[in-house]
């Protein structure tokens, strides 16, 4: 398997456990909300990852990136994570997956 490969695959293996982590508030989960912006993986099999929070007075800012950082740091071939937090752009219900709009009655 060629190095690009398994770092896609690591990729996709990240955003399953992105979609097992949800806002306390709001019954979807993180990446279907839109709060992950990126995911960054290099070849060193290290982990970045850009996220938001609903809002910056949100309840949880200090442990959903902890918990973020807690399970992708689980997954075996993650060398190392990193979470970033920005409000650049803030989150708005437009950045939410068509799933999550479904979910939570807006379509």
């Amino acid at each position: 398997m060629t190095e690009e490969r398994k770092i896609e695959q690591l990729g996709e293996k990240i955003v399953e456990v992105l979609k097992t982590i949800y806002d306390p508030e709001i019954p979807v989960d993180i990446y279907e909300l839109g709060l992950v912006y990126d995911v960054f993986v290099n070849e060193d099999f290290d982990v970045k990852i850009l996220m938001t929070l609903t809002s910056p007075n949100c309840p949880v800012a200090e442990s959903l990136p902890m918990e973020v950082k807690e399970k992708v740091q689980s997954i075996d071939e993650v060398h190392e994570t990193i979470v970033e937090l920005t409000f650049d752009p803030p989150w708005n219900q437009d950045m939410m997956s068509e799933v999550a709009k479904l979910e939570l009655g807006f379509l």
